[in-house]
């Protein structure tokens, strides 16, 4: 039990780094350019240590064990785990878009039960709507009830314009 503790607070202990990185990165408000640069000077030998670390690791640990399959999964995914620091428009984690659609995943049991197949495929769309709006800094009741009352007469060669990622209230519209 001690020699998993220690091997996690180890793997902390990288990880930590790395995030320092990124709160620095974050903190000096660098541009993409430089925080890739950042990333390619800082946290690429930092990844590139726990990677050997975590080779190294692994091949001292029993196949089945509740360590060994973390790192397994871990090793597996390395190449999109460390994707991030070769490009500095992309987030080191996807804690973001964990924390915008844990609501949803909450829900998923009442869901099960929502009439039928049709009418659970209508509730995706909608959370997703809810969700990109969120995402695009849109506040999701206003541009709801804004397209909602412009879908009937909005031409169907321009529905595109009602995503999230195209919407301008009405208001704006035309301006």
């Amino acid at each position: 039990m001690a020699a998993k503790s220690t091997l996690a607070e180890v793997a902390l202990e990288h990880i930590g780094a790395l995030y320092g990185v990124e709160r620095a990165i974050h903190a000096e408000g660098l541009d993409v350019a430089d925080a890739t640069t950042r990333r390619q000077k800082e946290s690429k030998p930092g990844l590139l240590a726990l990677h050997a670390w975590l080779l190294a690791q692994r091949q001292q640990l029993t196949d089945g064990t509740g360590t060994a399959k973390a790192m397994d999964y871990c090793l597996k995914r390395w190449p999109a785990l460390i994707r991030y620091a070769d490009d500095g428009r992309l987030p080191m984690d996807n804690n973001r878009i964990e924390n915008q659609i844990r609501p949803w995943a909450l829900g998923r049991k009442n869901w099960l039960f929502s009439g039928s197949l049709a009418a659970g495929e209508r509730a995706a769309d909608i959370m997703s709507l809810i969700q990109t709006a969120k995402m695009n800094n849109i506040e999701p009741m206003a541009y709801l009830t804004d397209v909602l009352t412009r879908l009937p007469t909005q031409p169907n060669s321009r529905i595109e314009e009602l995503l999230p990622t195209r919407w301008r209230p009405e208001a704006c519209v035309g301006q």
